[in-house]
Order: C-alpha cells, then structure tokens, then sequence
C-alpha cells in the first residue's frame, strides 16, 4: 500500500463534499488520520453513525491542530470565520484548501487570518448533486470530474503539487486557473445557470393561471432539469452570487443582451436566425458529450424503466 499523501486531514464541515471527500480520502488512503468538524450536532451524530472520520469534533480549531491539511467544506459566507477561529491551532507547513465555486471571495475571506508558514491553495471541485448533508456524500463524486486549483502567485509550490496529488487520486482532472478567471468561467458556466433555474421555476409557481398540479404534472424534460438544479442548498447558492457578484452580474448583462435580441427574432418571424442559434447550441451539447462531460443516451442520459427502473449510477454525470 502506497504511503498517505498526509498524516492528518481535518475536514470543517461535513455536508455532501465534506463526507465525499472523507468517503474518498478513506478508500485511497490518503491519510493516517481524518478528523472532522461540523457545528451542527445532527451532522456530528450522522458522520459517527457513518465512520467518516476518525475523530469528530464541534470545535473546528481542535480538529484543525496538527493537521497537514485542512479543507474547509463550509459555505463561502462562514470562511473568514472558520479561518479567524482555527488561525491559533494551525501548524507551520499546514496547507489550508476548500471547495468553493468563488475562488477571489475565499482568498480575500481566509488569507489574511494564516499565519506565516501556513500554505493556501484554494480548490474547486466542479462535482455535485442536488442533495446534501453527511448521508449524500460518495466516494467516487469526484471521478472524471475537474477540480480547478486557484493559488495565488508566490504560493509554495510543494503545496500546490500535493494538492494536485491529491485531487488527482479521487480520480479528478486537476488544472491550475488565476482566481479572477475562474469566476468568470464559472459565472457563465455554473452561476448564472442556476440563477435562471432558480428563477424560471420561481415564475412557474407565481404563474396565477397555471396550477401547481399542472407544473408537477406536465413538466416536460427542460422545465424538470431546471427543477433538479433549482433543487441546490439555498445557502450555498446565496452565499455563491454574494461573492460572485461582479462576475455573475457582467454575464447576466450579456445573458439579458441575447435574451432580448432572441425576442426580437421570435417577434419579427426571423426564422433563419433563430435556426443558427438553435444548430450553434446543439454544437456545443454535442461538444460537451465528446468531452465526457455528459452522457449521449436519450432524455438527458437518463435512464427508462425497462433500463433499470430509472435508477441510475451516482458516479456518472448528470444532466445540467
């Protein structure tokens, strides 16, 4: 068996990526010990229940000391917090990481309370279900999927290997991306997305002529994909466009820019525009199937009854 990449990881919340992470730093082997920290006494009790740790503690500082790693799996809005209360207990050469879709808010939130000699090299990794809490983390989350690494220049690069090290153990396609451009790329690709879903679905339950019986009944597949993402934890994605606003905001603009010239074209009948956009889009869809990114099966790779009773494998990508 190959040696741990670490002696101790402490893991500060232990919500779906926090457990997938511990599932995952146990069926590799990456560590000698896991220790886990959570504030809520319901999610302690679960990650007991579950072993996800070794040791599970409320107070994040005493899971943090003498830890080489610890990866911070809170919401955005609670990092600068979680940082000025374990400061004290982190050891020199500790390297501090976390898995948040906004990667300029984290260093701006957790920098400024390391002390000297303690590494931060923040992470993303681009993986994730609608569900949450300990009991909906799985190992293989992050198999095939990208976590992007956002150090910032100057970082000591032996933290920035072992953190690709790591990440590249679960499976994941590791790359190294400037903070400021990640949320851009992430705004469009992620942010903005889930912003419209949450909407869209908000207008289907304002919408005084249709019932909510018609919408659950007659959901057809785009209006149900918008649902599952629409369906993410309410923090998390409050805490994503509070720290993502100027980027989320510059592609809303561009967003609402196409949105009304896609209105003139419906209007003024201008049906071979309307097709060039139509084939442009199902390029990219064919684009994101050949990198892997999603499934090419029928209705958005889900699966029909006489496929397996709609059940499908968690490990693979999901449509979104």
């Amino acid at each position: 068996m190959a040696e741990p990449i670490f002696e101790r990881i402490a893991i500060i919340g232990i919500g779906l990526i926090g457990s997938s992470i511990a599932r995952a730093v146990r069926e590799h082997h990456l560590a000698r010990h896991i220790a886990i920290a959570d504030a809520a006494e319901a999610h302690r009790a679960q990650a007991q229940e579950l072993g996800l740790g070794d040791s599970v503690h409320g107070d994040a500082a005493v899971a943090a000391k003498d830890a080489d790693l610890v990866m911070l799996c809170v919401p955005l809005g609670a990092n600068a917090a979680v940082a000025r209360h374990i400061s004290a207990a982190l050891k020199t050469g500790a390297i501090i990481s976390d898995v948040g879709s906004c990667k300029q808010a984290v260093i701006r939130d957790v920098a400024p309370h390391l002390p000297a000699g303690v590494h931060l090299v923040p992470g993303h990794p681009v993986a994730g279900t609608e569900h949450s809490g300990p009991k909906a983390g799985f190992a293989a989350l992050f198999r095939n999927r990208w976590c992007i690494l956002t150090p910032e220049a100057g970082t000591d690069a032996a933290a920035v290997e072992k953190m690709k090290a790591f990440w590249a153990a679960f499976g994941s396609k590791v790359e190294l991306m400037e903070p400021r451009h990640h949320d851009l790329v992430l705004a469009i690709t992620s942010h903005v997305p889930h912003l419209i879903a949450y909407n869209i679905v908000g207008t289907a339950d304002d919408l005084e002529a249709v019932t909510e019986s018609e919408v659950i009944k007659y959901s057809a597949g785009g209006f149900r994909d918008f649902t599952r993402i629409a369906a993410s934890d309410p923090t998390m994605w409050r805490d994503v466009f509070l720290n993502n606003k100027e980027a989320v905001l510059e592609m809303l603009g561009r967003f609402t820019e196409d949105l009304i010239a896609l209105q003139r074209s419906i209007r003024w009948g201008e049906g071979e525009e309307l097709f060039n956009l139509f084939t442009r889009t199902r390029a990219i869809r064919r684009a994101i199937i050949d990198a892997g990114q999603e499934t090419a099966a029928p209705d958005f790779g889900r699966q029909s009854p006489d496929q397996g009773a709609g059940i499908t494998d968690p490990a693979k990508p999901k449509a979104g």
